[in-house]
């Protein structure tokens, strides 16, 4: 089955400037700005923001 452009590839990244990033994918249709999710940050210890990279 053929990846969509529906549901790309994005890269999270840290805003905690510790420069830890996640892979994840996403609807397109449902969120066209850019993705903001609170996950854990091992450098920091903690969760924080990650926030969409383009």
């Amino acid at each position: 089955m053929a990846r969509s452009t529906t549901r790309p590839v994005v890269r999270l990244r840290s805003t905690a400037g510790t420069g830890v990033t996640y892979v994840t994918r996403k609807n397109r249709l449902n969120d066209p700005d850019r993705l903001l999710l609170r996950k854990y940050d091992p450098v920091a210890g903690e969760h924080v923001p990650f926030r969409e990279e383009r």
